[in-house]
């Protein structure tokens, strides 16, 4: 995508049904994440959908992040204590948080810096 006129990146709409979903978690269950907003729109955060079958996924985050559920019930283990995300609520996960994500749920994310990999020598 490239800028306009203006020298600003255009508007961008994006729905999660059309996304390719990387699997991320699972046997037992599924979990599939999905980036919406590519580093090239957005250097900045990076924003995705993910959704989560019963999956658990054990995790240090490595960036700051938002998580905001659509629907089901996501359930995260932070630094031990177990927490239930449910539609129209969200949960802010500082970096360096413990954690194991789990449950059944769509949810959104945002993740900041988008250039986390790249911080961390994983890229």
């Amino acid at each position: 995508m490239s800028p306009g006129k203006s020298g600003k990146q255009p508007v961008l709409q994006v729905d999660h049904a059309l996304l390719d979903y990387t699997q991320r978690g699972g046997p037992p269950g599924e979990a599939w994440v999905a980036r919406a907003v590519t580093d090239e729109v957005s250097p900045h955060i990076g924003i995705g959908f993910a959704r989560w079958e019963g999956a658990q996924v054990a995790w240090t985050v490595l960036y700051d992040e938002l998580i905001f559920v659509i629907e089901g019930c996501l359930e995260l283990q932070a630094d031990g204590r177990p927490y239930r995300i449910t539609p129209g609520q969200l949960m802010w996960i500082p970096e360096g948080t413990e954690l194991v994500y789990g449950g059944h749920a769509l949810f959104g994310y945002v993740v900041r810096p988008a250039s986390w990999k790249e911080a961390h020598g994983l890229a």
